[in-house]
């Protein structure tokens, strides 16, 4: 198709409602200002200004230059760009035309929606309400799924990151650390969804994401299958789809039938992907597909350390028992895994990931900083105190308090016993700890009211009501005004004794 003229596509952006008329016409003014005398000014050239103005995303402005002026809205979302197709529907990443929140949103291509002999559509429901179900750190929030006519689609959070099979194919095998944490993180996500009674039936690599910040997220649960279902219900029954998954990745007994297999599946799967990510291809790259599944049924996988002459021993050994072609020879969870490579990674002085919750890593990124802080203003004031900074000390470090109640005796932690409230809102006062909102912390934060009802508090436990009224009040603890009304009140009686003994 021919390149519209510049004319014609600022008509198609007009149309297109992506961007602002008032914000149009004001670059369009400052460009014929900056404009010389026999500068070229064609379609192509409006395009690159627009992008380079950040009104247009590159891919909406060559859309545009396509001669396409619809489509780039989905409900409340406007569409950015496209950021990947695969067997079942495009994924886009967008943005909620009010909060401004960018998401990523799966649409259904349209002839999938009115094809009766597959389960494309049952499938992409059964996707949604999958995602929905399931809140882990490691797998993909959905945040809606809705329709417009024949449109279906599903909003999800987007992760800005690359997937680990893109990764690989750029940068070759990872280290040996590197795999192990995705491959941890990703099984700590599967044991969450197995955990709800979901099977994936897809691990692969093209099916983890990582984040910027490390963080492994596992998506495509559209195969993903219920463990609870009447087996007779089944998508994979009633479609006859007895082979589910991808083939260079696929359980034993998941390509003989997929709609019986267990977690274990999954467990083999992920196996599949570290293998992947230790040698930088799956285990049975080559053959036809059939040969390929085959290999999978009877053939152990060629040694990693062919690949990685020096791969450890116990990392290959893990990997090793995740494919193992009976499922009860293999861990018989994912939470299995995940405790197996977690030992691994605290031999490497490696942990899992960083947003565990596991333990003193509750504190979050800035625990460490918070915990610091915290101890320190306690031990400056271990000498003046009597000894209450341990109680702080305690507290700070998420030894009291912060953890539920413990079976270990308090001198045999070493520190001081919980005391009781009075005694544990005096040591408050003196950690002026600063955190981030939402963290969640064993430090005590004050606000500016939070001292003057301390300290009512501590007055009414340091004495009774009775000892309160005997108590006699001391001159100086009256407010100012009362001495000044007294005084006053003296002056206007002088002056009336005063008249009354002169007799005016």
């Amino acid at each position: 198709m021919p390149k519209p003229t510049a004319e014609i596509f600022l008509d198609l952006v007009r149309r297109s409602k992506l961007v602002d008329p008032d914000r149009l016409n004001l670059l369009l003014h400052r460009l014929e200002d900056e404009s010389e005398p026999g500068d070229s000014r064609d379609a192509a050239w409006l395009a690159e200004r627009l992008v380079e103005a950040e009104l247009l995303t590159r891919w909406q402005a060559d859309k545009l230059l396509e001669g396409r002026h619809k489509g780039f809205f989905v409900g409340k979302y406007k569409l950015l760009g496209h950021l990947g197709t695969g067997g079942m529907s495009s994924v886009y990443l967008a943005e909620h035309l009010l909060m401004h929140r960018r998401v990523a949103i799966k649409v259904l291509p349209k002839g999938r929606v009115d094809d009766t002999s597959s389960s494309y559509l049952e499938r992409f429901h059964r996707e949604a309400r999958a995602v929905a179900a399931l809140d882990h750190a490691n797998i993909v929030q959905a945040y809606d799924i809705d329709n417009e006519g024949d449109t279906h689609y599903i909003v999800m959070e987007y992760v800005e990151g690359s997937d680990l099979n893109v990764t690989v194919r750029e940068t070759g095998p990872l280290a040996y650390v590197d795999a192990a944490r995705y491959i941890y993180q990703a099984a700590r996500g599967l044991g969450h969804a197995h955990a709800a009674g979901f099977i994936h039936r897809d691990v692969k690599p093209a099916n983890l994401l990582v984040d910027s910040k490390g963080a492994v997220k596992i998506l495509d649960l559209g195969l993903a299958r219920f463990t609870a279902e009447d087996d007779q219900a089944s998508l994979t029954v009633a479609y006859d789809e007895n082979v589910l998954g991808t083939a260079d990745y696929l359980a034993p007994e998941q390509a003989i039938d997929s709609h019986a297999v267990d977690a274990r599946a999954d467990i083999y799967s992920l196996g599949c992907t570290f293998y992947f990510l230790l040698t930088g291809h799956p285990p049975f790259p080559d053959g036809t597909l059939p040969q390929r599944l085959m290999a999978h049924q009877k053939d152990p996988p060629p040694d990693i350390r062919k690949d990685r002459p020096d791969a450890p021993p116990d990392l290959v050994e893990i990997c090793l028992r995740m494919m193992a072609k009976k499922a009860a020879d293999r861990f018989q969870s994912a939470g299995e895994v995940a405790a197996a490579l977690g030992q691994w990674l605290k031999s490497q002085n490696a942990a899992g990931d960083s947003s565990s919750t596991e333990g003193p890593s509750s504190l979050g990124g800035s625990g460490p900083v918070l915990v610091g802080a915290a101890v320190q203003v306690a031990e400056s004031m271990a000498a003046s105190d009597g000894g209450s900074s341990r109680l702080r000390r305690a507290r700070a470090i998420g030894d009291i308090g912060s953890r539920g109640p413990s079976t270990a005796r308090p001198l045999e932690r070493g520190v001081a016993a919980p005391l009781p409230r009075a005694q544990r809102l005096e040591a408050a006062p003196l950690l002026p700890v600063a955190r981030p909102m939402g963290q969640d912390t064993a430090v005590p934060i004050l606000t500016d009211t939070e001292p003057a009802l301390i300290s009512r508090y501590r007055a009414k436990a340091k004495a009774s009501p009775d000892e309160l009224r005997a108590r006699p009040t001391k001159a100086h603890d009256l407010p100012a005004w009362i001495w000044f009304a007294l005084g006053a009140a003296c002056v206007i009686l002088l002056l009336l004794v005063g008249m009354f003994l002169t007799g005016r």
